[in-house]
């Protein structure tokens, strides 16, 4: 895809892709919640027994990456939720739960702070 690509138009092909293998019947909201589980789990597989990203394998990164992605824009069209819009309200809310002068290089939870 383009530079222009947008979660509408990867929502867009999703949905043509889905539609052309007659796969829709199998895209509930519980087996698309559990795709993105298991793609986040072979994300982390990436990271397994290392630090960082090894040489040669970031396509594979990238991969499950896109996978994860792809499983959320999919899952977000089946229950009818704005991706953008919820991620927006989401980074807000962190805000308040987690202000700069009680989180600055704080790496616990909002309900530890003190």
């Amino acid at each position: 895809m383009k530079a222009e690509t947008t979660l509408i138009t990867l929502r867009d092909a999703l949905r043509r892709f889905a539609d052309e293998r007659d796969w829709n019947q199998f895209h509930s909201p519980k087996n698309l919640a559990a795709s993105v589980s298991i793609e986040a789990a072979e994300l982390l597989e990436c990271f397994q027994w290392s630090d960082g990203v090894e040489p040669g394998r970031e396509a594979r990164v990238a991969e499950e990456m896109a996978d994860v992605l792809l499983y959320l824009i999919r899952l977000a069209d089946k229950l009818d939720i704005d991706l953008l819009d919820a991620a927006a309200r989401k980074m807000e809310l962190n805000a308040k739960k987690y202000p700069v002068e009680t989180s600055k290089g704080n790496n616990r939870k909002y309900t530890e702070f003190r």
